[in-house]
């Protein structure tokens, strides 16, 4: 929690006792109570709009956070450089969200389809593409998923996304796919 949540917190905490033990306060004596309730209302009515403004808040950061999670896990393809087996860096955010949505859906099966540039031999094409997909199934794994729910499986360079043979073309083919 934030400095400034812990502090709308306490704020929150000490009105609503002040408002309770005013209300609670059965001595009969009305001018002792009327001070207590006088000073209470500013702070209920700063309260009541502080808690509005932080609920809203709350909410806005919510519907965010949705969005962000339901754009990630639509991101289903993850992109290699040249003869590399590790992910990029930039996806470790979008993937950890996919093994978080893993962990909470244990039903949930994916297929990691690892895949490589047509150069190399086609073994060590293959051989790359498991280690790509195993690369992810890994994180997955951290972030809370089970091996359970995953199968990974190499194509290497039998499925290329461009056939072309620029390096923009070699780039969209180095690359693991959620299925």
């Amino acid at each position: 929690m934030g400095t400034h949540s812990m502090k709308f917190f306490r704020t929150t905490i000490l009105a609503l006792s002040i408002m309770g033990v005013a209300a609670c306060s059965s001595s009969g004596d009305e001018e002792m109570a009327a001070p207590v309730v006088a000073d209470t209302s500013g702070i209920d009515a700063t309260t009541a709009a502080a808690a509005r403004a932080e609920a809203e808040r709350l909410a806005r950061e919510r519907e965010a956070q949705q969005r962000m999670e339901a754009a990630a896990l639509n991101t289903t393809v993850f992109y290699f450089d040249f003869d590399v087996s590790e992910f990029m860096a930039s996806d470790r955010d979008v993937l950890a969200i996919h093994g978080r949505n893993l962990a909470s859906n244990n039903s949930r099966r994916i297929r990691l389809e690892g895949h490589a540039d047509e150069r190399g031999t086609r073994e060590y094409n293959l051989a790359l593409g498991e280690r790509r997909a195993n690369s992810i199934r890994d994180y997955l794994v951290v972030n809370g998923a089970s091996l359970s729910q995953i199968e990974t499986v190499s194509y290497g360079e039998e499925r290329p996304a461009n056939t072309g043979q620029t390096d923009a073309a070699y780039r969209l083919n180095r690359r693991v796919e959620i299925k």
